[in-house]
């Protein structure tokens, strides 16, 4: 894991440098172990480095294959690195390094763009051709890593964090309605290529783009699972996909092992964690260190799951580290945690992952999540609604179980200047929903989640909080070949026990049933979720202080009524209204925007 930054120029200006040196010194934390730049005429890339594969020199990026006639950055990790190596040496191709940062320049040098097609993990690089000239960016299948673009008629920048590129300068930071409209409708997630600022935008997930000297940019998206009933899944029976379900997540955990230094778990004490260390036991892994988070209760609601982590801990014979949060640590840890987020993003748990991040990253440089399994085996509580629904009116019952509020309730948030005048996130899943390859309404969802909101929430918040500290999450829910399974399973077999019934099935004999068959838990950071205190009044000084006022963002009656009632507004999922308001504003101002 890393941080990468670059910039080519098509005005026939040499490569702004010290632009990218200010960019890559923005990303200390995603890279403690080394730093390094790389220029050469219009293009120039770089990289802060986080030392998992290769901890010898050899590895450091940016890394030149001058050979090959390539230069390339890289974040993340190929954890089939090892057979494509093999593969590629008897083609002929040598190493200099232990590195999966050098299997990638090799796979690109020998499969070009589509090297991506037999890459197993997670993603982001830049590669650049010596000889053409020209630079390719690529990301993986689910955007488990970011990239993050800024372009205009003389230049495009990237980089891992999109404060990076407003450390590089020149980025125009008007807030994008379009993209507001998303988040403040579609349960705050702002689809790719847009971000809240219009001057940066993200490379979608399973794209790869090439960018010519010229300016001339074509993009490949490389990868759409099909959640529909493949041939050969039709006469499988449940018994058959609980096997499939077990073997494949066993195959995803076991390859996101690969690792120079140890590895953790993040144990929440929930079925997906708790499968992780289950098929960790069972590969025969001793002392594995894992980690849960709680905090002190609040507005009636528990703060941790200590009892299940605990259980799981004792069952498994883990390394166990409980992290109790006192509250005086809570409010200066949000501010941090705001800080660290590239796009603001409203989940209490944000600040959770923040904190648990920072005592994880004093033991271990990796871990595995369970994060992604709700998303891929419908476990959450608005798919259901969704079974019964005939295909065609998919997205008016999704937007009815997900969306925050109408598009109509807008103008009573919002100042007029930043309202459109269209339901665009409405238009935006009307026409997700109607793409070809989903054959029900829930598959239709189950597909919009997975490759939209799963990345722009989740994902992205598990990136962004680990990488603050240096840490390396791995999402073996994530493994595109589980996906891709999962996204094949019947609606029912997903659907059933409550919810991941499927996944259920797998977890029988390798995970307590007390584990399997308790309510669906979540990571609660209950000050959050009931604001009052010192956590109220910071969220009152951002949307009432003078930045705000000149901002002119959102209507002072609703705020004011918001703030004299906290808890009392919330959104179609239950999520607190002030907060939606407040972490917007005060992800603005600790962006100096």
């Amino acid at each position: 894991m890393c941080g990468l930054s670059g910039e080519i120029r098509f005005d026939g200006q040499a490569a702004d440098v010290p632009a990218v040196v200010r960019m890559t010194a923005t990303m200390t934390d995603r890279g403690p172990d080394g730093t390094g730049t790389w220029s050469i005429g219009p293009v120039a890339l770089g990289h802060r480095r986080l030392s998992i594969i290769d901890l010898s020199e050899r590895g450091s990026q940016p890394m030149v294959d001058a050979e090959a006639g390539l230069a390339g950055v890289f974040n993340g990790c190929l954890y089939n690195y090892r057979e494509l190596r093999e593969e590629l040496a008897a083609e002929g191709y040598r190493f200099f390094s232990t590195s999966d940062t050098e299997v990638l320049l090799k796979a690109y040098r020998h499969w070009g763009g589509r090297c991506v097609d037999r890459f197993k993990g997670m993603f982001a690089f830049a590669v650049a051709e010596r000889d053409t000239g020209r630079l390719v960016l690529g990301r993986d299948r689910l955007g488990i890593k970011p990239l993050y673009v800024t372009q205009d008629a003389h230049r495009l920048r990237f980089a891992s964090t999109l404060p990076a590129l407003l450390a590089g300068g020149g980025v125009p930071t008007d807030v994008d309605r379009v993209a507001l409209h998303h988040y403040m409708t579609f349960h705050s997630v702002v689809p790719s290529p847009r971000t809240i600022l219009t001057g940066v935008r993200k490379l979608p997930p399973a794209t790869v783009r090439t960018i010519e000297p010229d300016g001339t940019i074509s993009d490949d998206h490389y990868w759409t699972p099909a959640f529909s009933r493949a041939q050969e899944a039709v006469g499988m029976d449940a018994a058959e996909w609980r096997d499939a379900v077990r073997e494949t997540l066993r195959v995803a955990v076991r390859r996101r092992m690969v690792a120079d230094v140890p590895v953790g778990v993040l144990l929440s004490g929930g079925l997906d964690s708790t499968m992780i260390v289950a098929l960790l036991a069972e590969e025969g892994q001793r002392d594995l260190a894992t980690f849960s988070v709680g905090f002190h209760a609040a507005g009636g609601e528990s703060g941790d799951e200590f009892a299940y982590s605990d259980m799981v801990a004792a069952r498994f014979g883990t390394d166990h580290h409980r992290i109790m949060v006192d509250d005086q640590r809570l409010l200066p840890s949000l501010v941090d945690a705001v800080a660290a987020m590239s796009e603001p993003m409203v989940s209490h748990d944000c600040v959770a992952f923040h904190l648990l991040s920072q005592e994880v990253s004093k033991h271990v440089k990796v871990v595995q999540s369970g994060q992604g399994a709700d998303e891929v085996f419908a476990g959450y509580d608005w798919y259901p609604p969704l079974a019964g629904v005939p295909r065609d009116d998919a997205a008016e019952a999704y937007a009815k179980v997900f969306f925050d509020r109408p598009h109509e309730d807008l103008s009573e948030f919002l100042e007029p200047e930043f309202l459109v005048g269209e339901d665009v996130s409405g238009a935006f899943v009307r026409a997700h929903m109607g793409m070809l390859g989903a054959d029900t309404a829930l598959d239709a969802a189950l597909r919009l989640d997975t490759g939209v909101m799963l990345v722009d929430d989740p994902v992205k918040r598990v990136d962004n909080m680990t990488m603050a500290f240096g840490l390396e999450a791995r999402t073996p829910f994530l493994d595109h070949e589980l996906v891709e399974l999962a996204a094949r399973c019947p609606p029912e077999l997903k659907l059933a026990s409550g919810g991941k019934g499927v996944l259920k099935d797998a977890a029988r004999g390798l995970v307590p049933d007390e584990v399997i068959d308790r309510p669906k838990g979540y990571f609660p950071v209950p000050a959050i979720r009931h604001i009052h205190g010192p956590f109220l009044e910071l969220v009152r000084d951002a949307l009432t202080g003078p930045t705000a006022r000149s901002r002119g963002l959102f209507r002072p009656a609703m705020v004011e009524k918001l703030l004299a009632a906290p808890d009392d507004h919330r959104t179609t999922l239950g999520a607190n209204a002030l907060w939606q308001l407040g972490l917007l504003e005060l992800w603005l101002q600790a962006q100096g925007v």
